[in-house]
């Protein structure tokens, strides 16, 4: 298969990275002006180095795509959207493995639901210096699906198969947008708090004052969701909770989030998280204070550091 990957960083570093060395053709889309022939990788899934193929105009691009894989951070989706029109052919999908709630959406508005793939990343990557990444934790497979259910099955599973021949574990499910909501509530609930405390996930379930604030998060979240029709594997915040500590949070428990470096560049995707539970309640007339008030205080932090006020 021919893949693009837009915005090679951790997550995408690791598809260009992992797709490259299992012999598939694939180009990484990266920012105008940088120039990347490497990729090495460490940590969890095994070390190696290997070249890869960069370009920063989608008019580089030898041929169509089979598949885009879109792991830009949130708020440059709609820009990574418009880049890539001019290579998408007539039968290039898309896949958004990214986080937060309204990509998929943002994707499948331009491009038809049935061109777009959803996919649930939940393994952690973080980019060492230029040209290296480490898979630090893999709380389970990446998982593959179209929300629509518009495009064929026996593709999206054969799909899930390249990626982990190529040494990404993902499995298609058809009810992948269950999974990416319970990320969200997940990321909701540990990454602001992560990085505006700096602490690792572990801390942040451990503390009294964490926990609270993150119960109450969760109950939000729950509470919008319901009221918006989105459907999770959980039948309460309750149980989602028991779910969180018990099961969730002690394998990735010293995980730092990623959110912790995005805020000390000044730029992080709150609005795709939090930001994004705080506009959907206010859209159904639910309100959202400890969501609102986490949003107002990464969006705070971001500036102090764009701006050299700590």
């Amino acid at each position: 298969m021919r893949f693009l990957v837009v915005g090679v960083g951790a997550i995408g570093g690791a598809y260009l990275a992992f797709l490259s060395k299992a012999g598939h053709e694939a180009f990484g889309l990266v920012k105008k002006g940088r120039k990347l022939d490497r990729i090495r990788v460490s940590g969890i899934w095994g070390e190696f180095e290997i070249p890869v193929r960069t370009i920063d105009d989608v008019n580089g691009l030898p041929w169509k795509p089979d598949l885009i894989i879109i792991s830009v951070k949130s708020y440059d989706t709609e820009k990574a959207l418009e880049q890539v029109k001019p290579v998408v052919g007539e039968n290039t999908f898309l896949m958004n493995a990214q986080n937060g709630y309204g990509n998929y959406e943002k994707s499948a508005e331009l491009f038809g639901e049935d061109r777009v793939i959803l996919a649930r990343v939940i393994f952690g990557s973080r980019v060492v210096s230029a040209g290296e990444i480490e898979i630090t934790v893999c709380a389970d497979d990446v998982v593959i699906g179209n929300p629509a259910g518009l495009i064929d099955e026996n593709f999206l599973k054969n799909l899930a198969e390249v990626f982990t021949k190529s040494g990404i574990p993902t499995r298609y499910d058809r009810e992948v947008y269950k999974y990416l909501w319970d990320k969200i509530i997940y990321n909701c609930a540990l990454n602001p708090l992560g990085a505006l405390l700096e602490a690792n996930y572990g801390m942040l379930a451990q503390n009294p004052h964490t926990r609270e604030i993150m119960d109450r998060i969760i109950d939000e979240v729950f509470e919008v969701a319901e009221k918006a029709g989105i459907e999770s594997f959980w039948k309460s915040s309750e149980e989602y909770k028991k779910v969180f500590y018990e099961r969730l949070i002690p394998p990735t428990s010293a995980h730092y989030p990623s959110m912790l470096a995005d805020i000390k560049k000044g730029k992080t995707e709150i609005d795709a998280l939090n930001g994004a539970i705080w506009k959907l309640g206010r859209k159904h007339g639910i309100d959202t204070p400890t969501n609102e008030l986490i949003t107002k205080l990464v969006k705070a932090k971001e500036e102090f550091n764009r701006t050299g006020l700590k």
